[in-house]
C-alpha cells in the first residue's frame, strides 16, 4: 500500500478524439439540409492550436459551432476546450470565428485551484508542476473529496483529473 496518495489536474485534451469530432463534424454538415448550397470551412490548425469556423452568415456560423460542440461532447471533450478569439467578416460576405484551443490551465486559475483545496483544510498538499497541479495526500479519501470539490466548481479550463493513485 502506497504511503502517500496523488491526483493530476490539467487541463490537456485528448487531441485524437478532438480530430475525430472536427472529422465527424465535417461529415454532419455535408449530409444536413440547411447546409446545401452554402459555403462553409471546419479548419483546425494544429500548429497554432486554432479551429476556425467559415460560414455565409452569423445564423450558420452558430449553427456550426453548435454542430462541433456537440461532437465534442459526444466524445467525452468539453466544451470549454474552445475559446473564441474573434468573430469577424470574412472574403465572400461570410463571417469568421476564431477559436483557440485550450489545453492548459493558466497560471491565475491554477493558483485559484490551489487556494480552494487549501481552504477545504485537509492535510493535502498541492503544487503546481509544469502543466498541472499535483496533489498529494496520505489518505485517499481526502483525494477524492478534493476531486469532487473541484468538479462540482466552475473553472475556465476543462479540467482533467487523472493519474489517481
Amino acid at each position: 500500500m502506497a504511503s502517500e496518495h496523488s491526483l493530476d489536474i490539467s487541463a490537456k485534451i485528448d487531441l485524437q478524439a478532438f480530430k475525430d469530432a472536427i472529422a465527424q463534424s465535417e461529415k454532419e454538415v455535408i449530409g444536413r439540409y440547411d447546409f446545401k448550397g452554402v459555403a462553409y470551412e471546419i479548419n483546425y490548425r494544429e500548429k497554432e492550436k486554432q479551429l476556425v469556423l467559415v460560414a455565409s452568415s452569423d445564423n450558420k456560423l452558430d449553427a456550426l459551432k453548435d454542430v462541433v460542440i456537440g461532437k465534442l461532447i459526444k466524445r467525452g471533450l468539453s466544451s470549454k476546450a474552445l475559446e473564441e478569439l474573434k468573430t469577424e467578416d470574412a472574403s465572400g460576405g461570410s463571417r469568421k470565428a476564431t477559436y483557440k484551443i485550450v489545453d492548459t490551465i493558466d497560471s491565475k486559475e491554477a493558483k485559484k485551484i490551489i487556494a480552494e483545496i487549501k481552504a477545504l483544510k485537509t492535510k493535502a498538499s498541492a503544487i503546481i508542476e509544469g502543466e498541472y497541479i499535483r496533489v498529494k495526500s496520505k489518505q485517499i479519501d481526502e483525494l477524492q473529496k478534493i476531486m469532487a470539490h473541484i468538479k462540482a466548481m466552475e473553472w475556465e479550463a476543462p479540467l482533467v483529473f487523472e493519474n489517481f493513485r
